[in-house]
């Protein structure tokens, strides 16, 4: 992102959209951010001058941007004019410059010049404040467009304001000409297609959930309504030459997708995947918080198929003796930003190598192959632990004393003390979250539904789940606000077919679906439904949010209620 120093634009936020979109068969294009790789986190925009600025932020051109306000709100009280860039362009005289002259501006001795739409910008002085470091001289000399075509955030009014305070010219016509001959590839384009249905988080990269009704339809979340979590454009890789690396061990391993599925045994595992901001919608009405706007769908449960983690690190040399110096399992993908940085996470060894930790290089969903979301050709499934760190398109596993030094790993996906804000925020002081906690939300009747009370009750549907392979036990739910409880039916398969058995402890890896009838209340003309649920560890969940809120809006697990009206016939 490009922040400047003369512009007040820098201390408010730009517009936060929390409405959510269903996704048309055609999907309009989106403009794009230079610093960030998913609008997690990209809705605001703030200056700092402090000296910690650059090391907090190094990597985010690379990551999700979730510490882009790290050490902001210093100068909140500056009142400067602020100049649009239509009025620049109505009441300024500028110099024209050819692009051979632009081009000589590409370092900091000689100056760093950039241009956008015709305009020349003189960026020099801002390269030292780039959330993203010295990566902004990737587009030196040149345009902007290419690299703003690869993130959907740039393209708003305040942030066109911040480049015109930068502004020292005009491109020359012809050359303004051969630039738009030049077709900027949209690296989003080869995105695959998806179901109309899903609600639409953001475009580019890619995310999304299904409606909530139809979570609790199927045991099995399927394929095509299994909520999306992109953080870059979707790789496209060749099968036929498609190979994964294991380093850090004894042995050399490369693997083709024929070596996974020929040498190693297939297993197959259901297990629920939720993403670390499931709910953060919730956190944004006690306090906003940086991050998509999640509903209570950025969960889904499928059946995974693949070789176990632990055969692929055994093949490759793993014995006791790395168990005395390794402690990580890294994770790289395929799917890379505009200067090649991948999407990376780590899981604790002790996870990787047990056999009762049922790790997966997946390369089969609900007994077909990967859909291209999915991590086509193989992804990593980690049950019980958070989303963020299933890496899709895998390319690489690395044995490792020390976690992955991913942005992804290091500076977002953690949990802090409502207390704890943007000035004050250390991300090295929490521990990257692994294992989710326990977690319900009702999906049908939906917040505001209209009940006819010649139906004389209401059924009440929803999922629970709990990370770390603890199995849930018991949900309840309350029709008038926590006063008064029942316990749901709980359910461990498709409707119609014999319940599954309880699994072993420590390996209930997927959701249960749980369900309740209950009578209306004769006098009463709203509802208010509430559920809470229980695992075997009889972790119970958090009866509200504030006392769980934090700057990130992960971990979002209160207490989930809806209200709903009766009507009277």
């Amino acid at each position: 992102m490009l922040l400047f120093r003369r512009c007040h634009s820098l201390t408010r936020f730009g517009p936060l959209n929390t409405q959510r979109h269903q996704v048309a068969p055609a999907v309009a294009s989106c403009a794009v951010r230079l610093w960030s790789s998913s609008s997690e986190d990209q809705r605001w925009y703030q200056r700092a001058h402090r000296p910690s600025w650059r090391h907090a932020l190094a990597g985010l051109l690379a990551g999700t941007g979730a510490v882009l306000v790290y050490g902001l709100h210093h100068h909140k009280a500056e009142q400067e004019d602020t100049i649009t860039v239509q009025t620049l362009e109505k009441t300024s005289a500028l110099p024209i410059f050819s692009q051979e002259e632009v081009t000589s501006h590409r370092s900091l001795e000689d100056g760093v010049w950039v241009t956008y739409k015709g305009g020349v910008y003189d960026i020099t002085e801002f390269v030292a404040m780039h959330p993203g470091g010295d990566k902004i001289l990737l587009a030196a000399g040149g345009a902007l467009e290419p690299f703003w075509a690869l993130y959907a955030v740039h393209n708003q009014e305040h942030v066109l304001e911040m480049l015109s305070e930068y502004k020292v010219g005009e491109l020359r016509a012809e050359d303004l000409k051969k630039q738009q001959a030049v077709q900027t590839l949209d690296p989003y384009s080869s995105d695959p297609e998806r179901h109309p249905v899903l609600f639409v988080n953001n475009l580019k990269p890619f995310n999304a959930e299904p409606p909530p009704e139809l979570l609790s339809d199927s045991f099995i979340t399927p394929s095509a309504i299994f909520f999306k979590r992109n953080h870059l454009p979707v790789p496209r890789v060749d099968p036929a030459s498609y190979q994964l690396h294991v380093e850090g061990l004894p042995g050399v391993l490369t693997l083709s997708l024929e070596d996974l599925k020929t040498r190693f045994p297939k297993h197959t595992v259901t297990a629920t995947l939720q993403c670390a901001g499931n709910r953060r919608s919730e956190m944004n009405r006690v306090k906003q918080v940086k991050g998509l706007n999640w509903g209570i769908a950025a969960i889904s449960n499928a059946t995974w198929g693949g070789a176990r983690l632990r055969d692929v690190l055994l093949a490759a040399g793993y014995g006791p003796d790395v168990a005395q110096r390794a402690f990580h399992v890294q994770f790289e993908g395929l799917d890379k930003d505009v200067t090649g940085t991948t999407y990376g996470a780590s899981i604790p060894l002790n996870k990787a190598v047990s056999e009762e930790g049922d790790v997966l290089l997946a390369y089969e969903m609900n007994g077909e192959d990967l859909p291209a979301d999915h991590g086509y050709p193989v992804r990593v499934v980690v049950p019980g632990t958070v989303g963020a760190r299933n890496v899709k398109w895998l390319g690489k596993i690395i044995v490792s004393a020390e976690e992955s030094s991913s942005h992804w790993q290091q500076n977002d996906y953690k949990g802090f003390s409502p207390g704890t804000d943007w000035d004050t925020v250390d991300f090295k002081s929490a521990p990257a979250i692994q294992e989710l906690p326990i977690q319900s939300a009702i999906t049908t009747p939906a917040d505001g539904a209209v009940v006819n009370r010649g139906l004389e009750e209401v059924t009440v549907k929803g999922y629970a789940w709990s990370g770390g392979g603890r199995e849930v036990v018991r949900v309840d739910v309350s029709t008038d606000g926590g006063k008064t409880w029942q316990v749901a039916q709980l359910r461990s398969s498709e409707k119609g077919q014999a319940p599954e058995p309880s699994p072993p402890p420590g390996r209930a890896w997927a959701w249960k679906l749980w369900e309740l009838t209950v009578p209306l209340p004769p006098e009463a003309q709203e509802l208010e439904i509430v559920c809470k649920a229980v695992d075997s560890s009889y972790n119970m969940q958090p009866d509200t949010v504030p006392p769980i809120w934090n700057l990130r809006g992960v971990l979002s697990n209160a207490w989930h209620r809806v209200k709903v009206n009766i009507r009277e016939d």
